[in-house]
C-alpha cells in the first residue's frame, strides 16, 4: 500500500495497491520533491474515465516502470471530481499547449507546483506518434537534469501566461433581447436536424442548452427553439445514450446518431436529464418525455442511491464480459443469440427487431447497443414491457460495472432538483422523499457549523476539500426546488447560508465570480471559468440560485449579485451559446421577472400545483397556510384567503396581479 491507503477517493484507493509511491495533492508532496530535487508527475482522473483505467493497468501497475517513476519523481495523484480547482488550472495549461485536453491528465511541474510538460493518456510503447510513458519520463528526467534553466524558463513563462487570463465580468449589464436572440441563431446553425443535438461527433447530451429552448419558447412562444428541444430530446431517449432497459443516460454519445455510448453513467448527466425531460413533459405532455424523466429518477435511486442517503457519483464503463475479460460496455450490450438465449427464439427475434441488433453488431465483435427504432409501427407494448423485465432480470446476473461512490455536493444538489420537481409533477413522493434525504445528508455532513460546504463525503464521512462554487450554486439550487415542493422553508434558510458564502467568499470586482473561495488553498492561478462543461459552470449556477433566492426575498443585495454574474453571459452567448447554455437560462428567468407566486392554501393543494407546473421561466413558488406560513417564505407574507379559499398570488417586477382562487386563471398567469 501506498500513501493512498486511508483517503476517501474511490478513484484514489483504485491506485492505493499499485507500486507507484504516490502521494495525494498537499504540500507534503511538493516540500518531498523540493528536498529531492525533483520533478513532480501529477496524474489527474476519475473513477469511470476508460483510459485513465487502461493506463494504470498499462504503466502504473508495471513494476520497472514504477521503479524509474518512484527513483526519480514525487508522485502526485488527484481526483478530478474531488479537486476540481486543481484540474482546472492545470487542464487550462494542458490545453493552452496542446490544444487539446482530456482525461488521464498527465503533467510534470517543478516542486513549486509550476508545470512545464503535459500530456494526457500515454502508451507503454510509442504508438501513432505518441512516445510510450517510459520513453517521456525518461525525457522529463534528462531535460531536469541537463536543461533545468530551459524549464524553469518554461514554466515561469506558462504560469504567466495563465495568471494574465484572469477574467472580467465579461460585459456590461445584463444579457437583453438581442444576446438571446443571438444565442438562438447560433444555435439553430449548430443544430443537428436530421440527429438532433449540436455539432458532430462526439455529442454530448445538451441538457443545460435544452433547458434555455424550453424556457424561451415558454417566454416567447419560439415554435423552432421548442421543436430543437424536443427532436433532440427524443432522439437522444431512443437511442444507444438512453439505457433502453434500465434507465439512465451514459456519458456521451461517440457517434453523431446517438448509437453508440461512451458507456460510464455519470450523476451529473443523469440529473440535469431527468430535470429536463420532467420540463419537456410540463411544456408539452409528451408520454415519452414523462417516461424517460421517471425512469432516469428510478435508475438515480436504483443504482446511485448510497446507504447514508446521498447519490454516488458514477458508474464504470467498463465490467467483465462472460469470458471474464474486462470490457468496456460489457453490462449493457447484446448479441442475437443473447436475445435468444435468455427470450427463446420468437421473442428473441421479436427484441432484436425492436432495439435495432444485428448479427452485425453496432457495437464491438458483433454485439449491439439496444436503441429503438426511429420508424413509428404499432408494437404491442404489454409484450415490450415483457420482454424488457426479463432482459433486465438477466442482464441483473453479469458482472456489475464499478461504482463511484463519493458522494460530491454540486451533483446531489443537481439530484435533489431534479428528484424533488419529478416527484412533484408525477405524484410520485417517494422521490421527494430521497430529494429530502439527500438534503438532509449534505446538511448533515457537508454543511459545517459556519456554512462552508465540503466537496465530497463518502460512507458519511466528510473529505478533506472544501466546496467550490459550484457546490455552493447547485446545492442552493436543489434546496430551493425543495422548498417549493415541500413548503419547506429550512430549505429556503439554508439556500441562504450558501448564498451568503457566495457573496462574502467568491466575489470579485464588476460581479465576476471565483470558482474557489477567497480563502481557498492559493494554486498558480485562480480558478475561474464561466462556460459550462458537463455541469452549469460555478458562476452561472450561482447567478441563477441567487436571482431565485432575490425572487423569494426580495433582497436587493442577491438580486444586484446575480445581475453582475449574468454580464458574462452578455459577452459571451452570442459566441459561444452551446456552453452557456445555463447562463442563457438564467437570462430568460431574468428577461421573465422571475415571476414570484405565493399560494395561500395546502402544500400539494391544486393550487399549489397548479403553480409547481407553470411554465413560467425560472418562477419560484412559495406555499403554505397558517399564520406561520409567513415565518417561513417571505412571500407569504401579507397573503391571506380570499372568501376563506385557497388564493394564488402572482407577482413580477414589483408589481402583482390580482389574487385568484381559480387553478384554471392561475395556469393561465403563468403560462408564458
Amino acid at each position: 500500500m501506498n500513501r493512498l491507503a486511508g483517503v476517501t477517493s474511490p478513484y484514489l484507493l483504485q491506485h492505493a495497491d499499485n507500486p507507484v509511491d504516490w502521494w495525494p495533492w498537499g504540500p507534503e508532496a511538493f516540500e518531498e520533491a523540493k528536498r529531492r530535487d525533483v520533478p513532480v508527475l501529477l496524474s489527474v482522473g476519475y473513477s469511470a474515465c476508460h483510459w485513465c483505467h487502461v493506463m494504470a493497468h498499462e504503466s502504473f501497475e508495471d513494476e520497472s516502470v514504477a521503479a524509474y517513476l518512484n527513483e526519480r519523481f514525487v508522485a502526485v495523484k488527484v481526483d478530478r471530481e474531488e479537486r476540481p480547482d486543481v484540474d482546472a488550472v492545470y487542464m487550462e495549461a494542458v490545453q493552452a499547449a496542446t490544444g487539446h485536453g482530456g482525461w488521464p491528465m498527465t503533467v510534470f511541474l517543478t516542486p513549486d507546483a509550476e508545470p512545464f510538460y503535459f500530456g494526457t493518456y500515454f502508451p507503454p510503447e510509442p504508438r501513432h506518434g505518441s512516445p510510450s510513458f517510459q520513453q517521456v519520463l525518461e525525457g522529463v528526467s534528462a531535460a531536469w537534469t541537463d536543461r533545468r534553466e530551459e524549464v524553469a524558463e518554461v514554466a515561469g513563462r506558462i504560469v504567466a501566461d495563465l495568471a494574465g487570463r484572469s477574467l472580467a465580468h465579461g460585459g456590461d449589464g445584463v444579457p437583453g433581447e438581442a444576446e438571446v436572440a443571438q444565442a438562438l441563431l447560433g444555435l439553430t446553425r449548430e443544430y443537428d436536424e436530421q440527429h438532433g443535438g449540436f455539432g458532430g461527433a462526439p455529442k454530448f447530451p445538451p441538457a443545460m442548452v435544452v433547458e434555455f429552448l424550453l424556457r424561451h419558447y415558454a417566454r416567447t412562444g419560439s415554435e423552432g427553439a421548442l421543436q430543437m428541444a424536443a427532436d433532440t430530446c427524443s432522439a437522444m431517449a431512443r437511442g444507444g445514450i438512453y439505457d433502453q432497459l434500465g434507465g439512465g443516460f451514459a456519458r456521451y454519445s461517440v457517434d453523431r446518431e446517438w448509437v453508440v455510448p461512451h458507456f460510464e453513467k455519470m450523476l451529473y448527466d443523469n440529473a440535469l436529464l431527468c430535470r429536463v425531460y420532467a420540463h419537456l413533459w410540463r411544456t408539452t405532455g409528451s408520454a415519452e418525455a414523462r417516461r424517460i424523466a421517471l425512469e432516469t429518477a428510478d435508475f438515480m435511486v436504483r443504482e446511485l442511491r448510497t446507504a447514508e442517503g446521498g447519490f454516488a457519483s458514477a458508474l464504470d464503463a467498463d465490467s467483465e464480459d462472460q469470458r471474464g475479460r474486462h470490457l468496456e460496455g460489457a453490462f449493457y450490450v447484446w448479441t442475437p443469440a443473447q436475445l435468444r438465449e435468455v427470450l427463446g427464439e420468437e421473442d428473441g427475434a421479436f427484441a432484436a427487431a425492436y432495439f435495432g441488433v444485428t448479427e452485425e453488431g453496432t457495437f464491438e465483435e458483433g454485439a449491439s447497443v439496444l436503441q429503438l427504432s426511429g420508424e413509428a409501427r404499432p408494437v404491442d407494448a404489454g409484450r415490450v414491457a415483457d420482454v424488457r423485465a426479463r432482459l433486465l432480470a438477466a442482464r441483473e446476473e453479469r458482472p456489475r460495472p464499478g461504482r463511484d461512490d463519493k458522494v460530491v455536493a454540486a451533483w446531489n444538489g443537481l439530484a435533489i432538483a431534479a428528484l424533488a420537481e419529478t416527484g412533484a409533477y408525477f405524484d410520485r413522493p417517494d422521490l421527494v422523499e430521497r430529494a429530502t434525504e439527500a438534503a438532509d445528508l449534505l446538511v448533515r455532513v457537508h454543511l459545517g457549523e459556519v456554512a462552508r460546504l465540503t466537496r465530497t463525503s463518502k460512507d458519511g464521512r466528510a473529505g478533506g476539500n472544501a466546496g467550490v462554487l459550484e457546490d455552493y450554486g447547485d446545492v442552493a439550487e436543489g434546496f430551493l426546488a425543495l422548498a417549493a415542493v415541500t413548503g419547506e422553508g429550512a430549505w429556503l434558510e439554508f439556500a441562504g447560508f450558501l448564498l451568503d458564502v457566495v457573496l462574502e467568499q467568491f466575489t470579485g470586482e464588476g460581479g465576476q465570480l471565483y470558482d474557489t473561495a477567497h480563502e481557498a488553498e492559493k494554486l498558480i492561478r485562480r480558478p475561474q471559468d464561466p462556460t459550462d462543461s458537463a455541469t452549469p459552470a460555478g458562476w452561472t449556477a450561482a447567478a441563477g440560485a441567487l436571482l431565485s433566492y432575490a425572487a423569494y426575498t426580495g433582497s436587493e443585495a442577491h438580486r444586484t449579485a446575480a445581475e453582475g454574474a449574468l454580464g458574462v453571459v452578455k459577452a459571451l452567448a452570442p459566441r459561444a451559446p452551446r456552453f452557456i447554455g445555463w447562463g442563457l437560462a438564467v437570462a430568460e428567468a431574468l428577461l421573465d421577472g422571475p415571476r414570484e407566486v405565493a399560494v395561500a392554501g395546502p402544500v400539494g393543494g391544486e393550487l399549489h400545483r397548479t403553480a409547481l407546473l407553470g411554465r413560467a421561466p425560472g418562477a419560484v413558488v412559495a406555499a403554505g397556510e397558517g399564520p406561520g406560513a409567513g415565518a417561513e417564505f417571505p412571500l407569504l407574507v401579507d397573503r391571506p384567503l380570499v372568501g376563506g379559499e385557497p388564493t394564488a398570488y402572482v407577482c413580477r417586477h414589483f408589481v402583482c396581479d390580482a389574487p385568484t382562487t381559480d387553478a384554471g386563471e392561475l395556469a393561465g398567469k403563468l403560462g408564458g
